[in-house]
């Protein structure tokens, strides 16, 4: 079987992924965790194994996803992330467009399924991708606010800011000048 990647649905809290790896080792399966929060299982994993889980899972409150609802989340989260990450400018396409491309029809029990796992929506998914570009931009491009809010399709410059501020506790500008006294640092040493 190779490897199969899995996710659980409700497993948003510390406490549930620690409970998770407990009952992962206590298994004794091999496995490694995505930074999306997916479980790898390395190596052969049987059908049984897999209800095995499951059924302490369930017990716990926690629901491991069946190989296609997971390989779904896994193409939403690629999807956004390709096309925040690796676009050079946002297409002009609503992410509901491109998510709609990406699954196909009845996209909406999927994207349920996406909340119940990452313990967010797909738009606060997409909102916090978004603020990671920026915080990239602001780090590693030397564009004004204006041309990143343009590059990723905000409304305006003011939306930008707020939602940066919303999400870091910082304006861009703060942001952007600690960098700089960091990097000021380091070469003063």
């Amino acid at each position: 079987m190779g490897s199969t990647k899995r996710y659980v649905k409700y497993m948003v809290s510390l406490r549930c992924k620690m409970t998770v790896k407990e009952e992962l080792e206590k298994a004794g399966l091999k496995y490694a965790v995505s930074p999306h929060g997916a479980i790898e299982f390395l190596g052969e994993t049987t059908p049984t194994q897999f209800e095995e889980l499951d059924e302490v899972l369930l017990a716990l409150g926690l629901e491991l996803l069946d190989e296609n609802d997971s390989m779904l989340i896994d193409r939403i989260i690629n999807t956004v992330i390709e096309v925040v990450h690796d676009s050079d400018e946002l297409p002009n396409l609503s992410f509901d467009d491109i998510i709609d491309r990406s699954l196909g029809s009845g996209s909406e029990s999927i994207l349920k399924i996406f909340s119940d796992v990452k313990g967010i929506s797909i738009m606060q998914f997409i909102i916090l991708q978004k603020v990671d570009r920026v915080k990239e931009l602001l780090l590693y491009d030397n564009l004004s606010l204006s041309e990143i809010s343009k590059k990723l399709r905000y409304k305006n410059e003011h939306y930008l800011i707020a939602q940066f501020k919303k999400h870091t506790g910082l304006s861009p500008t703060y942001f952007k000048k600690l960098r700089n006294e960091r990097m000021s640092v380091l070469q003063e040493v």
